[in-house]
């Protein structure tokens, strides 16, 4: 699970095993150890009617209603937004990238701009 942090925005990126361990614990849990401090990001269902989060403790926490939760795992459905009063929140499968990158992407979803694609 990758997050990324804007000015007033999150986002979340899940691979496919991920989302497929998010439907059925209804949780996904990673850190960043600094040595000195963790910084944790969880995503969680919740019993809820929209994207929400909390920043607590060291611990960033996405929540997910529970019926787009399984909406969003058992679907093609790329992505989840909502703008929580001045926060932006997306959650998103993650694809594959079009160029060639480092990172081990076995995982990931296929991207579909790559038929298109002729970098």
């Amino acid at each position: 699970m990758k997050i990324r942090i804007k000015p007033n925005g999150i986002r979340y990126r899940l691979t496919r095993s991920e989302v497929a361990y998010f439907e059925t614990e209804g949780i996904v849990k990673e850190e960043v150890d600094f040595g000195d401090a963790k910084l944790i990001y969880v995503l969680q269902r919740k019993a809820q009617t929209k994207l929400s989060s909390t920043f607590r403790d060291n611990i960033i926490t996405l929540f997910v209603p529970e019926e787009l939760a399984v909406e969003w795992t058992s679907t093609d459905r790329v992505g989840l937004e909502h703008n929580e009063g001045h926060l932006h929140l997306l959650l998103e499968k993650d694809f594959t990238c079009l160029e060639n990158v480092a990172e081990d992407q076995s995982d990931n979803y296929p991207n579909p701009l790559a038929t298109n694609y002729n970098g």
